[in-house]
């Protein structure tokens, strides 16, 4: 071999190496970044949504997964979700990730689609036995939680755990509120004897139904001292109507969840307080736990996301803050 060959073999080697070393330090597509994982809320619209979104996007974004953001225009939309389901399985993706609108109604669809893609549930039930797993905050102590700050937001304000109370469910049928519900009539019930439950509401999914529903309790009874609205929606409605009466001192409301205008009238007493999930978690671990079901890995049938009561007196704890002012882009 001529010294010029030799040369030239030697820098082929070279760049050959040089070649190998750089693509080692290259990430290999992986897996997941072949999987797409929709992610199907109940409402597009809502912050709260928004925030399960946001989780998704950066699970989708940390794992490599392809993740389309679906869903309706409003949670009473159950048809629409339906077909939203059924086109996403019909795209062959690796699971499903949903929040059902309606427990009866969404467990049918469910059950047809896990037949075809794993389905991963998040924050609220359906009729189905075909979650792969469930990711959701146990709604009933959520329920429970409520109480226990309503009775403690009446004591300090008139010294006793004793009044009229009242409460507004923002749909009937959902499987999260029915629970809330249950478990908020059932703590008063076995905790809270001086509490009387006057009313029992359900409203339409509206803020504006909520705020009707809240204006018509404090016309219908002037003792009320109480009242749990059960999601963002009817606290937005509910604290309104507190708002425009400038009944905040009198009337002492626990709503659940939180947005700017929910945590705004936290900060000016007109509502007492906020039970507080974690909706980021459960888009993220949403995601991440329908990837692992692709994948054939192991995973926990049932999954707790945590609740906390949200005052003025907390509202500033690390902790709180971050619950409260979640990334959402």
């Amino acid at each position: 071999m001529s010294i010029a060959r030799r040369i030239l073999s030697r820098r082929t080697f070279n760049a050959l190496a040089g070649a190998a070393f750089v693509a080692a330090l290259v990430p290999v597509p992986s897996f997941a970044q072949d999987v797409t994982v929709p992610i199907i809320v109940k409402d597009t619209t809502s912050f709260y949504w928004q925030i399960v979104l946001a989780g998704a996007r950066a699970a989708g974004k940390d794992l490599g997964v392809n993740v389309p953001e679906l869903g309706a225009q409003s949670e009473s939309d159950i048809n629409g979700q339906i077909s939203i389901l059924e086109n996403a399985v019909a795209g062959a993706p690796a699971a499903v990730v949903i929040a059902p609108t309606e427990f009866k109604a969404l467990g049918k669809p469910i059950d047809e689609a896990a037949k075809a893609v794993p389905i991963i549930g998040i924050d609220s039930g359906a009729d189905s036995k075909a979650f792969s797993s469930f990711l959701t905050t146990d709604n009933v102590q959520g329920g429970r939680i409520a109480a226990d700050g309503l009775a403690a937001a009446i004591k300090e304000a008139t010294g006793k755990e004793e009044g009229e109370v009242a409460i507004i469910t923002s749909l009937p049928g959902v499987g999260s509120l029915d629970q809330r519900r249950e478990g908020f009539l059932d703590q008063v019930k076995t905790k809270y004897p001086g509490l009387k439950v006057v009313a029992d509401k359900y409203a339409d999914g509206q803020a504006t139904t909520g705020l009707n529903i809240m204006t018509d309790l404090i016309t219908a009874n002037p003792n009320l001292v109480g009242v749990f609205a059960s999601n963002l929606i009817m606290a937005q409605g509910a604290g309104q109507a507190i708002a425009e009466n400038k009944l905040g001192d009198k009337i002492k409301v626990i709503g659940f969840d939180s947005d700017e205008k929910t945590v705004g009238f936290l900060k000016e007493g007109v509502l007492a307080g906020l039970v507080v999930q974690d909706p980021y978690r459960m888009g993220y671990d949403g995601v991440k736990t329908a990837l692992s079901v692709s994948k054939g890995e192991k995973v926990e049938a049932n999954v707790d996301t945590g609740a906390n009561l949200v005052t003025k007196a907390n509202m500033a704890e690390p902790k709180i803050d971050a619950l409260l002012n979640p990334k959402v882009n």
